[in-house]
């Protein structure tokens, strides 16, 4: 039989994907499942977006679109940029992608050579490293741990930095911690990197609306503007909108990485749904009112769910300033043995334990590169979560 490529051996299925898979299957038997493994809003996409996108295809606007973006998502993204960072991105500085990650893929594919490093905080989106590796990019962790409330330190970041540096990765509010720095901290980070002309930033930017008590946010190329010839800021229309399936990404950058941008994507997926477009510059464009109300609800169930986690015997649970995650720390379960017989040993020990005996999924935190944690998400209703979290205080209470 024919080989598959090598690069696979490299490549790991996202863990967070393969949780929520096994928690439907359970659910498909029958399974009372409770899953907090997946990054998805449970809120509606708004209903001005849903109807953008039904008179698009009524009026026939159903043929291929253009590679880069449709002219009226361009602009509103546009507007989004300057409306809510200060950036000034023309059309030939902007391009849409399916989905966020499509954005980044694309960028990994148009700039590194085999060999070049990609630093990365830790912890990480899981998909970070594995594109960069399927690039043929070197991922370079640099360790953010809880006492520096999992934020990168600026002389960390410089100390990771060698001469095959190509790119260096943000993603505030981050997935998995929901780490938010202060402005002026990302301006610390922000000099650090004008020291080094040679390498490319790329600020992931996905959760920017949700942030909770009075934290402000700043994207790096707004900080610090001498960084904006070099910085890929990337966004999309999933996290804030609730439009995860629409599969809606853009990015904003200088326009010869853009091009070479173009040239990746021309060759994989080319341009993206026509009606999706047209529902996002919709979403860009229309009343925002809809995300203060659910960025109240996310900061109302972030409070909820880290009171309960620290009830938990064993588990001591931060509190995030972003985005709609936290990442408990399970330092005080391991070595122990859970009701159904199963030894602790690790993080994945203990949400695929937690998994098979309470019903409830997470994913450890080894997948995001720091353990012993596991990331715990709260966008679903608060009835679910409030379950979820009674069973984690059982499964926990019954370790001996």
């Amino acid at each position: 039989m024919p080989e598959l490529a090598q690069r696979l051996a490299n490549v790991q299925v996202s863990p967070s994907a393969a949780m929520t898979a096994k928690a439907r299957a359970m659910r498909e038997q029958g399974i009372d499942v409770i899953s907090l493994a997946n990054g998805e809003p449970d809120f509606a996409t708004p209903r001005h977006a849903i109807e953008a996108a039904y008179q698009a295809a009524l009026s026939g606007d159903t043929k291929y679109p253009p590679q880069g973006g449709t002219p009226a998502l361009k602009a509103a993204i546009a507007r989004k940029f300057r409306r809510d960072n200060g950036l000034d991105y023309g059309p030939e500085e902007i391009i849409v992608g399916n989905g966020g990650k499509q954005v980044i893929f694309n960028a990994f594919m148009a700039t590194l050579d085999p060999g070049d490093e990609v630093v990365i905080p830790s912890p990480f989106w899981v998909s970070y490293a594995d594109m960069a590796k399927v690039a043929g990019g070197v991922p370079v962790t640099v360790s953010c741990p809880q006492n520096n409330r999992f934020l990168p330190r600026p002389e960390d970041i410089e100390a990771a930095i060698t001469p095959r540096t190509k790119w260096v990765m943000l993603n505030f509010p981050g997935n998995p911690t929901g780490a938010v720095p202060s402005r002026e901290a990302l301006a610390a980070i922000g000099e650090v990197l004008l020291r080094h002309p040679h390498v490319w930033v790329l600020s992931d930017d996905m959760y920017e609306h949700l942030l909770y008590d009075g934290h402000a946010f700043s994207t790096i190329a707004q900080v610090t503007p001498g960084l904006k010839d070099r910085t890929l800021t990337v966004n999309g229309v999933s996290k804030t909108y609730a439009m995860t399936g629409w599969r809606i990404g853009f990015g904003g950058g200088p326009a010869r990485l853009i091009r070479g941008m173009f040239n990746m994507q021309g060759q994989a997926t080319a341009g993206v749904s026509t009606v999706g477009q047209a529902a996002a510059a919709a979403a860009l464009d229309g009343p925002q009112e809809l995300v203060e109300e659910r960025r109240r609800l996310y900061e109302q169930r972030r409070d909820m769910v880290v009171a309960l986690l620290n009830e938990a015997p064993g588990l001591t649970c931060h509190k995030p300033e972003g985005a709609f995650y936290v990442f408990p720390n399970l330092a005080g379960c391991l070595g122990k043995v859970t009701k159904g017989g199963r030894r602790i040993g690790n993080d994945t020990d203990f949400v695929a334990a937690l998994l098979e005996e309470k019903h409830v999924a997470c994913v450890q935190g080894a997948a995001y590169g720091m353990s012993p944690h596991m990331r715990i998400s709260y966008a679903t209703d608060s009835e679910s979560l409030t379950e979820a979290c009674h069973r984690i205080q059982e499964f926990c209470r019954e370790l001996s």
